[in-house]
């Protein structure tokens, strides 16, 4: 028998919302996940991390920069719950969703510095996208969330 989904907790995470100099947003299409499931670069935190260390950890753990500059952070946790067909599988099944802060950080290096070939391979393939695209591409459920993101930095992003 499966837990009730409201007593399980959310997971602690982090998400990065990495822009280029004209305000585009870097998105990554997940490995091995079919239709494709393109997100910004996100991971958990680990015990004794703050969340602005696991963002710049995670972000160059996932794609290989370390050449940002973090401009600011959401106000407050955004908590999105998985579909019912997740529960129990994904985030090991020890979790409902995930509770997430969110940094805007600035790429400042070159296009060539991006490796998606890290310890651990997650994303295929990369690309620039405005705000509109990205929140057409997220999957369904973390629609909401990557809506009030990009609400709350669009003085920062393209369109």
């Amino acid at each position: 028998m499966t837990a009730d989904p409201s007593t399980l907790p959310y997971r602690r995470n982090v998400g990065i919302v990495l822009i280029n100099d004209e305000g585009e947003i870097f998105i990554a299409r997940r490995a091995n996940f079919r239709p494709d499931a393109w997100q910004m670069p996100q991971g958990g935190i680990d015990d004794g991390e703050a969340p602005r260390e696991a963002a710049l950890r995670e972000l160059a753990e996932e794609t290989g920069v370390t050449a940002c500059e973090l401009l600011a952070e959401t106000s407050g946790w955004l908590t999105y719950d998985l579909p019912p067909e997740a529960l129990g599988k994904a985030l090991k099944g020890r979790y409902r969703g995930q509770k997430q802060k969110w940094f805007l950080a600035r790429f400042t290096g070159k296009d060539r510095e991006i490796d998606l070939a890290g310890d651990t391979v997650e994303f295929d393939a990369w690309r620039w996208a405005g705000s509109d695209e990205v929140l057409a591409l997220i999957v369904d459920f973390k629609r909401p969330v990557y809506q009030s993101v990009i609400d709350q930095f669009a003085t920062y992003l393209k369109r």
